[in-house]
């Protein structure tokens, strides 16, 4: 994956559960930190998406304890030929331990999307920028996930994603939440190379999240229009 055009991620944590899901997404988001079968699963899938594997920290939403063995997963995911990108949080890159996972999908040519999640609220547009150039200091894409209170933090950040893919970044944003759930097929026409969604509303990774068909047609409605 290159995310020279935007791709909408179906996200699971069953690969052997994925009917309907070639129809509208262009890859998938293995969460391996909320999947029983884990590497093994990924040795296993015969799919015709590509993979972007996440083993999230849970203290960015996910359920990973922040230990060595989290990253192994990654690296051992790495290695496996359907996979295509790889989730690391910038906080482990900052923290050192994330290096080693970036290193090495360098090595065997695999996308790394190097993350941030504010389950708070909205930073400032200096600070979201700050953000996103640290994130793609390292990563082929820098994801920022954002909670909105207001209309306003909305706007921030898609003025940010805006003028981060204007410099040249490739940058995947998105804002957290029922009143902002619409940043998320909005921000695509912003700049934002990269969606997420469950194939059904029901099993969302994150709040907001609409699934996959709705999100499909929704981005391409107003794709089609702008």
């Amino acid at each position: 994956m290159d995310f020279e055009e935007f791709v909408l991620a179906a996200v699971t944590s069953d690969l052997s559960s994925l009917a309907g899901a070639r129809e509208y997404a262009d890859a998938v988001e293995f969460r391996t930190d909320l999947a029983s079968g884990g590497v093994g699963m990924l040795a296993a899938y015969d799919g015709d998406l590509p993979l972007l594997v996440t083993n999230r920290l849970d203290r960015e939403g996910g359920e990973a304890a922040p230990t060595p063995e989290r990253l192994d997963v990654l690296c051992r995911a790495i290695e496996q030929p359907a996979v295509e990108a790889v989730d690391v949080e910038l906080s482990s890159i900052r923290e050192g331990e994330g290096v080693r996972v970036v290193r090495h999908a360098r090595e065997r040519d695999v996308a790394v999307v190097v993350s941030a999640h504010d389950f708070d609220r909205t930073p400032d547009r200096e600070r979201l920028r700050e953000i996103l150039s640290a994130a793609s200091d390292w990563g082929t894409v820098a994801k920022l996930a954002v909670t909105a209170k207001t209309r306003s933090d909305v706007l921030d950040l898609l003025a940010v994603t805006r003028q981060a893919t204007a410099d040249g970044e490739r940058v995947a944003t998105m804002a957290m939440g029922e009143p902002a759930r619409h940043s998320r097929v909005v921000a695509p026409l912003y700049g934002s190379r990269l969606g997420y969604a469950p194939l059904d509303a029901g099993d969302a990774t994150a709040p907001g999240q609409y699934d996959l068909e709705t999100f499909r047609r929704l981005y391409e409605d107003l794709r089609d229009r702008s």
